[in-house]
């Protein structure tokens, strides 16, 4: 009796165990151009030299103080963008800060350029927690 798998559930495995394997550091690449977009004051400790620095997303997590206050004075689509990098870091807090927004759905994040859209799918794609 042969117990092993199709070749094409196999190849499919390997592939996945591969992105699995690379997501913690695509998902940093992703947060750091995405710290990079928002602008380093809002992440780790706040100095350029921070963001050039940093190796893993610890060394970027959000502040969540300083975002929480400037919420109702930054530009829309700012706005929006922080908050959708908060709630990868933080569901509870980045979800209230996207209500705060307005954020009703997925669609939503059609008002964000190519470049913060791309983060957000990249972000999604690799997400393997906090």
């Amino acid at each position: 009796m042969n117990l092993s798998l199709p070749e094409d559930v196999l190849d499919q495995m390997a592939l996945e165990q591969a992105h699995f394997d690379a997501a913690p550091q695509a998902f940093f690449e992703a947060w750091k151009r995405g710290a990079q977009i928002a602008g380093h004051e809002w992440f780790g400790d706040g100095t350029r030299e921070g963001l050039q620095r940093a190796t893993t997303k610890w060394d970027l997590r959000p502040n969540m103080l300083m975002l929480n206050d400037a919420l109702g004075v930054l530009r829309s689509g700012q706005r929006m963008f922080l908050s959708a990098m908060v709630s990868f870091y933080n569901s509870r807090e980045g979800g209230a800060m996207l209500k705060r927004c307005g954020f009703e759905g997925l669609s939503d994040f059609g008002g964000l350029d190519l470049e913060r859209r791309q983060v957000i799918a990249d972000l999604t794609l690799h997400y393997n927690g906090w």
